[in-house]
C-alpha cells in the first residue's frame, strides 16, 4: 500500500504503543485527546489530498526506488521540478489547515541523509546507505510519517558535546554491540512525534572526534522501548477541551511540539545510518538545515489566511475602505509573497548532489528563512492593528451562548449590521490563534526558531558570501590593480 486515506492513516497510529505524557499523566489513546486531534487532523489532509486528483501532482511523486505513486512527503528530490514542487505544496497545505502539518522535517531529513550517507560510503566502504536505502522503501511503501528529530536540549552551549558536565545533553551511544547500539539522550522541539511513526534522529552541530559517540544517524519506531515523550504546552491550549469551537479559533487543525526522551534505547544495526564519523556531520546538518529552511514557505500559505482574516476584520468593523488599511493589508501582501519567491528562488537554483538527490541553494535558502524570522512578525502585528484590541478582550464562547447574558455580547459585539455578531467573534479568534499562538504552532515563535535562530542563517549567509570574490568585482570597475 503506497498511497494511504487519512482514515487509514489514523487507524495505523492507533495500532502503536506510544508511551505519551501529558500534564503529568500518561495519554492512554492520544488518537483521541482533544488537545492532540486538531494536529492529528492536519496530518491527515496531507494524507486525503494526496487521493484527491486536483492536488495529486504537488502531493504525490513516483519514487525512484519502486517506481510507484507515493507521499511527495516520504520521496527524493530528482530534480529542481521536485524542490519547487515541495514549495508550491508546502504553500497550498498551510492555506488548508492554517498551522503546521508536522511532515516536512522527515522529508527534509530523509533528503538529508540520502545524499550524505552516499558519500560516507564512498569515502569509507561502509554500507549506510544501503541501509537507508531499504528504511526508505519501507516508509515509502507503507505510507508512514517520520519524525525528523535533529534538535538536542545542548546543556551549557558553550561546550562541545563530549564536555559537557551531563553527558546525555546530547543524544549519543551509550553501548556498542555486534546487533546494534544503545543510545541516550533527548531531542526537543519534536513536531509532530505523537503523530509519527518513525523517529530519525540526526545530529545537531558539527563535531569533533572527541565527540564521536554523538555523531549517530539512525530511525525506530516511535513506540520503540525506551522512547518517552512528554508533550508540550501551548498557550490556551486547554480551551480544546471546553466544548465549543469559537475559542480556539482553528477548532479543526493544529500543530504539537514535544521532548523525546531516549532511555538507553536499542538501534538495530540494519537502522543505522551514522556512528562515529563526525567529519560528515556538518555536512548533514547543513544539508539538513538546507532543506528545511525553504520549507517554510507553509508560512506563507498561512499568511494567505491571517491577511483574509485581518480583511474580513476590516469588512466587520465597517472599514475596508480606509486608505490605511489598505496600505497594510498590501504590507502584508509584499512580506508574505517576499518569503514565498526566496523559497521558490532557493529551489529553482538546486543542484544535484554525487547520490543524485537535488540539493537547494544554500545561500538562497538561508535568505528564505531569514526573512521567515522576521516578516510574520510584522504581518502578525499588522493583523492585529486591523483586527483592534476586542480581539484579545472579548468574552469567551460560553458566555455567547450563554441564555442568561448572550443576548448583551450578541447586541454589543456586533459591529456592521449585515454581519452576524458570531462571525466577527470567530475571525478575531482565528487572528488570535494565530498572532499569539492560542493552540496553533506554526506562525509566531516558530517561525522565529524553527530550521535554526536567525543567528544560524547569519553565520551561513556570512560563510557563503563571497565576500573577497565581491571586492574584486569593485576592483575591477573602480580599475584598482589587484596585487
Amino acid at each position: 500500500m503506497a498511497l494511504k486515506s487519512g482514515k487509514e492513516y489514523i487507524e495505523s497510529l492507533k495500532n502503536l504503543k506510544m508511551n505519551v505524557y501529558m500534564f503529568g499523566d500518561k495519554v492512554e489513546s492520544p488518537v483521541d485527546h482533544p488537545i492532540i486531534r486538531p494536529s492529528l487532523n492536519a496530518v491527515a489532509v496531507t494524507y486525503d489530498l494526496a487521493q484527491d486528483p486536483m492536488y495529486q501532482d504537488l502531493t504525490t511523486a513516483v519514487s525512484h526506488l519502486s517506481g510507484e505513486r507515493i507521499n511527495r512527503f516520504n520521496h527524493i528530490f530528482q530534480s529542481t521540478e521536485d524542490l519547487v514542487k515541495k514549495v508550491k505544496r508546502q504553500r497550498m497545505l498551510g492555506q488548508k489547515t492554517a498551522c503546521c502539518f508536522q511532515r516536512c522535517v522527515g522529508q527534509d531529513a530523509f533528503n538529508a541523509v540520502y545524499s550524505t550517507s552516499f558519500e560516507v560510503d564512498e569515502k569509507y566502504g561502509t554500507d549506510y546507505h544501503q541501509r537507508f536505502l531499504k528504511f526508505l522503501r519501507y516508509a515509502q511503501d507503507e505510507d508512514l510519517v517520520t519524525d525528523g528529530a535533529m534538535t538536542d536540549v545542548k546543556g551549557d552551549r558553550g561546550l562541545s558535546p563530549s564536555k559537557q558536565a551531563d553527558p546525555d545533553m546530547y543524544l549519543r551511544v551509550v553501548e556498542r554491540r555486534p546487533d546494534g547500539i544503545v543510545v541516550r539522550g533527548c531531542k526537543a522541539h519534536q513536531t509532530g512525534i505523537v503523530n509519527s511513526h518513525e523517529v530519525l534522529c540526526m545530529p545537531t552541530i558539527a563535531m569533533e572526534p572527541a565527540d564521536k559517540d554523538y555523531a549517530v544517524c539512525f530511525s525506530v519506531p516511535t513506540d520503540t522501548e525506551g522512547i518517552v515523550i512528554i508533550y508540550g504546552r501551548q498557550s490556551c491550549d486547554t480551551r480544546k477541551m471546553e466544548g465549543g469551537d469559537i475559542d480556539t479559533g482553528n477548532s479543526a487543525y493544529g500543530g504539537h511540539e514535544a521532548m523525546v526522551i531516549f532511555d538507553d534505547v536499542f538501534v538495530p544495526a540494519d537502522r543505522i545510518f551514522l556512528n562515529g564519523e563526525t567529519e560528515f556531520v556538518g555536512m548533514l546538518v547543513e544539508r539538513f538545515a538546507g532543506h528545511h529552511r525553504p520549507s517554510y514557505a507553509c508560512k506563507v500559505g498561512v499568511g494567505d489566511v491571517l491577511i483574509g482574516a485581518a480583511a474580513l476584520a476590516a469588512d466587520y468593523n465597517g472599514v475596508p475602505k480606509a486608505s490605511h488599511i489598505k496600505d497594510k493589508l498590501i504590507e502584508m501582501t509584499h512580506l508574505n509573497e517576499t518569503i514565498y519567491s526566496s523559497a521558490l528562488a532557493c529551489s529553482y537554483e538546486g543542484f544535484p548532489t554525487a547520490s543524485g538527490a537535488y540539493l537547494i541553494d544554500l545561500m538562497l535558502a538561508n535568505v528564505c528563512k531569514q526573512n521567515v524570522t522576521r516578516f510574520p512578525y510584522e504581518i502578525g502585528r499588522l493583523a492585529e492593528d486591523i483586527a483592534g484590541g476586542l480581539m484579545v478582550t472579548m468574552p469567551s464562547e460560553k458566555d455567547f451562548r450563554s441564555e442568561e447574558i448572550g443576548h448583551y455580547v450578541d447586541k454589543y459585539l456586533r459591529g456592521i449590521d449585515s454581519v452576524p455578531t458570531e462571525y466577527r467573534l470567530r475571525i478575531l479568534r482565528l487572528i488570535e490563534n494565530l498572532t499569539l499562538g492560542t493552540g496553533a504552532v506554526g506562525y509566531r515563535t516558530e517561525s522565529l526558531h524553527g530550521a535554526g535562530s536567525p543567528q544560524a542563517q547569519r553565520i551561513m549567509i556570512a560563510r557563503l558570501a563571497n565576500f573577497e570574490h565581491k571586492k574584486e568585482l569593485a576592483k575591477a570597475i573602480a580599475k584598482i590593480e589587484t596585487k
